[in-house]
């Protein structure tokens, strides 16, 4: 008996070191990987191209992106959280960012960042009541279906994009179809065959580069700024403007933060089953921290609200590497690339059309992920309501006429362009007031086996 606890405090000691003790190089290799999987520059450039940047503009929003999420990153698993998690952009708030940027312009929205940011950090560590949130309004069943919301409400921009392209719409569905289909491809040879997992990892890279030289035989192409752009530049605080604060701009944002909040939940979720660690209250509410934290250094930047980033737990689970110090060689990393206006004016002059194709299709895999999550719930009367009536909402606010709109109070135009903070906000209300009985609740059992994916 003896023996064996001596052996098996050898094992748990052993995998700790194999956790902590990674070299440098080997930390620099795994972080850039974990960089290449993220597909960071997405969320930016599409919110570039709902608020008509340039192109100048937008390279200039990719790369304080790009600090913002390497700062928040280095926040989170330095000292936070204390997970391997990487920090990205978020795709929930950008139609709500681009509604308060055209109506109430750059610097309301970026100052309606702030107040949110500093509100989830506050319920975090120093009131420690997020973990007790999660625990009471956040159950899978809400989780799946605001992940799923997330997907259906970003499609309809992606779509309207590819029909208002640059070229002509004959152009546009061909140049956009390629695009898509070779992420696709990529995306299940990377999948199903083994010897080519690599292009799984490097699929949206592959796909933006092909579709980008479909696009330039139709003379849609320019790169330009790319020559007029250093090779390196000092990251500038407020890039944009001096905030303003608009206190509609800041309510919605607020509500927009939850929902974010929810998110990232089950990306800490995902990550904690995959390190084997586990998510107590301490952890639940450090990330809080970490993640208000992030995001409001990030606002310093002009970039968008940051969220951990589920697909950065496949490489941990590819590489069987648990350490924190990839994710921290991760951090680093972007914060150099953020500093290379050469990259992101490359990264910005991709064509919106091809932008648009690949975008599409990470809206039906966030939306498929969603339902991976809800599967585990019971198809019971009660919990299809729960699914299926915020994805209702969420396409009612989309679809809502612009002369409709435009009719509305500013903070509800604010709400409603955001079909995602309608339909998140109507799974949390819909499942706290519709009683649930025990043939409406997932099992212990299940639960466990829950993990939530949005990239």
């Amino acid at each position: 008996m003896e023996n064996a606890a001596e052996k098996l405090e050898t094992e748990v000691k052993s995998d700790e070191i194999e956790k902590e003790n990674i070299s440098i190089g080997k930390s620099l290799f795994i972080g850039l990987q974990h960089v290449l999987a993220m597909d960071l520059f997405i969320p930016p450039i599409i919110l570039a191209g709902l608020l008509s940047f340039s192109v100048t503009d937008s390279a200039l929003l990719i790369q304080m992106t790009f600090i913002a999420c390497g700062l928040a990153t280095l926040i989170q698993a330095g000292f936070a959280m204390k997970l391997p998690v990487m920090q990205g952009p978020s795709f929930v708030p950008l139609s709500a960012l681009a509604a308060i940027g055209t109506t109430s312009g750059v610097g309301a929205m970026i100052g309606s960042l702030i107040p949110g940011a500093l509100l989830i950090a506050l319920i975090g560590k120093p009131l420690k009541l997020f973990s007790k949130v999660v625990k009471r309004f956040i159950p899978p069943i809400v989780a799946g279906t605001v992940i799923v919301v997330v997907g259906i409400s970003l499609m309809p921009s992606a779509i309207n994009s590819i029909y208002g392209g640059e070229g002509t719409f004959n152009q546009n569905m061909l140049i956009a179809f390629i695009t898509a289909a070779v992420l696709v491809i990529c995306m299940y040879f990377g999948e199903k065959v083994t010897s080519f997992k690599f292009i799984k990892v490097a699929s949206v890279i592959l796909a933006l580069g092909i579709g980008t030289i479909v696009a330039s035989f139709f003379d849609l192409v320019d790169f330009s700024a790319v020559g007029e752009a250093s090779w390196f530049a000092l990251p500038s605080i407020f890039a944009f403007g001096v905030p303003t604060f608009d206190i509609n701009a800041i309510l919605i944002m607020l509500a927009i933060y939850l929902i974010i909040v929810i998110e990232t939940t089950g990306t800490w979720f995902t990550v904690g089953e995959v390190t084997e660690e586990k998510l107590d209250d301490k952890r639940l509410n450090g990330g809080a921290f970490g993640e208000g934290l992030g995001c409001f250094v990030g606002s310093f930047f002009g970039g968008t609200p940051v969220t951990g980033y589920s697909s950065n737990a496949g490489i941990i689970a590819i590489t069987g590497v648990k350490s924190r110090k990839p994710i921290l060689a991760g951090g680093i990393i972007l914060l150099l690339l953020g500093m290379m206006p050469k990259l992101m004016n490359i990264i910005a002059s991709i064509p919106e059309v091809v932008i648009n194709g690949v975008f599409a299709i990470l809206c039906v895999v966030i939306m498929m992920n969603g339902f991976k999550v809800i599967k585990k719930a019971p198809f019971t009367e009660r919990n299809m309501i729960v699914i299926g009536v915020p994805i209702l909402l969420a396409l009612f606010a989309v679809l809502l006429p612009a002369d409709a709109m435009s009719t509305l109070p500013q903070i509800v135009t604010y709400f409603v362009a955001s079909g995602t903070a309608v339909g998140a906000i109507g799974a949390l209300i819909l499942n706290f007031i519709l009683p649930a009985k025990n043939d409406d609740k997932t099992t212990d059992a299940e639960a466990e086996d829950v993990t939530y994916a949005t990239r």
